[in-house]
């Protein structure tokens, strides 16, 4: 379901954590329209963090990359990074008022960014959202190849350690089934999200630093 009603009026990251609570997230038709709308789609993606495969190419990758891998350092770095146009995307969905409400979930300490460096360079990464023992991708970029592959194992190793119970892809794409991502109907996600929303995973785990053997150990233990 996809509802265009413009959700500008009355939206704040609170209420933005609440439509995540039932299934529901927003999104914008491009980073020129300031207009937001509500996404709950019928197949919901997900990576089960029982059965995360890693690909034994990006395994040695991850394991013997000199590239450093941090959390919640530089959000707006980050989000800007994901906004940029890229090779296969010429269109970004990510607009001011998303950066702004994510900006805020963030604050709140509930938004999340794995972030990749080359040195002082920040050369891929990812954000998304916590609520509970729930994990909800958002969106992630690379500059250097596999770098936002990298930051993946290292969220999938710190939600496993955190004994954190659903990552939510929200989507299913080609580039996360080699991780083992899977569709499942909107009736089951409901229940999952229940159950993982109700948990109390440790937090901590977005402030320890990892390296990409540990991180390796940890996503595909």
């Amino acid at each position: 379901m996809a509802g265009r009603d413009n959700v500008l009026i009355g939206l704040t990251p609170e209420v933005l954590l609440k439509a995540y609570a039932v299934g529901i997230f927003p999104m914008a038709e491009s980073a020129e329209d300031p207009a937001l709308f509500w996404i709950e789609p019928e197949q919901r993606g997900i990576i089960p963090l029982d059965a995360v495969h890693v690909p034994a190419r990006l395994a040695r990758t991850v394991r013997t990359t000199g590239l450093t891998v941090v959390c919640d350092r530089d959000f707006a770095a980050v989000i800007e990074g994901c906004a940029e146009p890229g090779p296969k995307r010429a269109r970004t969905w990510i607009n001011g008022t998303i950066r702004k409400l994510y900006g805020g979930l963030f604050e709140l300490g509930h938004c999340h960014t794995v972030e990749v460096y080359d040195g002082n360079a920040l050369v891929g990464g990812l954000y998304g959202v916590s609520l509970g023992a729930a994990f909800f991708g958002e969106s992630m970029f690379h500059r250097v190849r596999d770098a936002s592959k990298i930051a993946l194992v290292h969220l999938v190793a710190r939600l496993r350690l955190g004994g954190f119970e659903l990552l939510d892809t929200q989507f299913l794409t080609d580039h996360l089934k080699m991780f083992g991502a899977t569709e499942v109907a909107q009736e089951r996600y409901s229940r999952l999200l229940a159950k993982a929303i109700r948990g109390e995973p440790d937090m901590s785990v977005f402030n320890r630093a990892l390296s990409g053997a540990e991180a390796l150990r940890l996503a595909s233990e």
